[in-house]
């Protein structure tokens, strides 16, 4: 069970929908249908916010399809305890023999694994077959939310970034330096990423007075 399901009345499952509001709003002239999750280094959340964020599009009634991207070290099988044998790198090779009906968690939202590492994993992001794969998507359902490697890693995020629609980047408090958020920045400004927004991951918040305007005791 994934953390926004625990409790839908809980502050985390509050600020996925928050996120989820804006990025519904602020796609009024151009529709974000394919969005890139990528942070600036591992352990700032970005796989923890890529798979909350697409239960709750989900939740909202919106078809919605996560693919994990990150061939190199990938988690979200874990997350939604699923089998990694096969996933995105068997489809791209070989999609007459993938069904992506298969991978539903819920009614309105399909997980798709990383599945095996491919050889070149930042080719096989790039090729035309994964652009294809995705403009099939785009066809079919609301959202589709990639989770990508870190950015000042591998150029793997970079390369899927340009195939989609909006890009978010994760931040973790106290542990992401104002430095690599202004690379990471500079990165996807030097491809013509369209950098929609970012999160802020691990803050912490009082709670009796975060909901003090609402009246709670």
């Amino acid at each position: 069970m994934l953390e926004v399901e625990k409790s839908y009345t809980s502050m985390l499952a509050e600020s996925f929908r928050t996120i989820k509001t804006n990025i519904q709003y602020s796609s009024l002239d151009k529709k974000y249908k394919v969005i890139v999750i990528t942070s600036s280094k591992p352990g700032e959340g970005k796989t923890f916010v890529a798979s909350n964020l697409a239960l709750t599009l989900a939740q909202g009634g919106k078809r919605v399809v996560l693919i994990d991207c990150d061939f190199r070290n990938p988690n979200i099988h874990r997350r939604f305890k699923y089998s990694n044998i096969s996933g995105l790198s068997e489809l791209l090779l070989d999609k007459e023999s993938f069904n992506i009906s298969e991978r539903k968690y819920n009614d309105n939202l399909i997980v798709i694994t990383s599945g095996r590492m491919p050889p070149n994993p930042s080719e096989t992001l790039a090729s035309e077959r994964m652009s294809e794969f995705l403009e099939e998507l785009k066809e079919e359902y609301d959202y589709i939310i990639l989770d990508t490697p870190p950015l000042l890693f591998v150029s793997d995020s970079q390369v899927i970034s340009t195939k989609a629609d909006g890009t978010i980047l994760v931040v973790r408090a106290g542990k992401t330096k104002k430095y690599e958020i202004k690379e990471s920045y500079g990165i996807l400004k030097s491809i013509n990423v369209n950098v929609i927004g970012t999160i802020l991951n691990g803050a912490k918040i009082n709670t009796r007075k975060y909901y003090g305007k609402y009246g709670a005791k």
